[in-house]
């Protein structure tokens, strides 16, 4: 691991320059005949854990290295399949400029090369997609969004549209929905973009601005992005270290014999399911009622439905 990062970090220091192969497996402390090839295993390493290096000497030249600085964690965490659908809606965003800001070009595994000009147009804008960029570009406009959804109709004024485990989602406010406050009062709520129907945007501007959610630090659970709510969980005393280590601290404890009821208050609810998920047996969801029931719409939509 030392070094790979010795590596790294003198790929990122020599910038678009660059660094000689002869001269990273010197810093390596590779030597003999075999030292390239211990190099290019130590590079493959590298451009497994999500980082971009290219070899840019010419032809028949000794080579050189250069790391290109992207946002390596989509690379490291989502599958080829989820690469190809972040690309294809970058595309229908018109911004193919993220392209290789988020490390989704043509050394991304399974993905195709950027595009050139004109081949946005052939992109596929038909059932699902043609949802997709028309929701992608209310958000980018300020539209209001209509639409129906579980056979009733909704005016969204939207957030942001996000992909979790291969499902588009539309986050937004919806009318009508705050509850006796004031609208802009209504809590975010998330919709799946493939379960809506009858879509039409506004004009733009004529949504609303949408508080946007806050990432006071770095840990996830801490996002304020979901109205809080008070999440119940019960576990044991040998699996009580992996809960606090995957959700945090908890608001509060209570020990009963081996078993260990602890609470949350949870402003992340997506993050919740995925921790949930990490956890697996050794938590059990106690309540309330409506985040069981968003865990288990959750794992039905996971499994593809009935």
């Amino acid at each position: 691991m030392e070094r790979l990062v010795r590596i790294a970090a003198t790929l990122r220091e020599r910038g678009v320059v660059g660094e000689t192969g002869e001269r990273l497996a010197e810093i390596a402390g590779f030597d003999g005949e075999r030292s390239m090839d211990q190099l290019k295993r130590d590079i493959r390493a590298l451009t497994d854990q999500g980082w971009q290096i290219d070899n840019i000497a010419g032809q028949g030249e000794p080579a050189r290295y250069r790391m290109r600085t992207v946002d390596n964690r989509l690379r490291v965490r989502l599958t080829p399949p989820q690469q190809r659908a972040l690309q294809r809606a970058v595309l229908l965003a018109d911004r193919n400029d993220l392209i290789d800001r988020l490390g989704l070009g043509d050394s991304a595994p399974g993905v195709a090369s950027p595009p050139e000009a004109g081949v946005v147009a052939g992109v596929p804008t038909t059932g699902h997609d043609a949802l997709l960029a028309t929701v992608l570009r209310a958000v980018r406009m300020g539209s209001l969004l209509r639409f129906t959804y579980k056979g009733t109709p909704r005016v969204v004024h939207p957030e942001s549209v996000r992909s979790q485990n291969g499902t588009w989602y539309l986050r937004g406010q919806e009318d009508g929905a705050s509850g006796g406050g004031t609208d802009s009062e209504a809590p975010v709520k998330a919709f799946v973009v493939a379960r809506m129907s009858d879509v039409t945007a506004d004009p733009p501007r004529t949504a609303r601005p949408v508080r946007a959610a806050r990432h006071p630090g770095l840990h996830p659970m801490s996002w304020e992005i979901d109205p809080p709510v008070e999440v119940t969980l019960r576990t044991t005393t040998d699996h009580q270290p992996d809960v606090r280590r995957w959700l945090g601290e908890p608001a509060s404890e209570e020990l009963d014999g081996d078993q260990v009821t602890m609470r949350y208050v949870v402003t992340h609810r997506a993050a919740l399911r995925a921790r949930l998920y990490e956890l697996g047996r050794r938590v059990v969801l106690v309540g309330p009622e409506a985040i069981r029931r968003e865990l288990l719409d959750d794992l039905h939509d996971l499994k593809g439905g009935d």
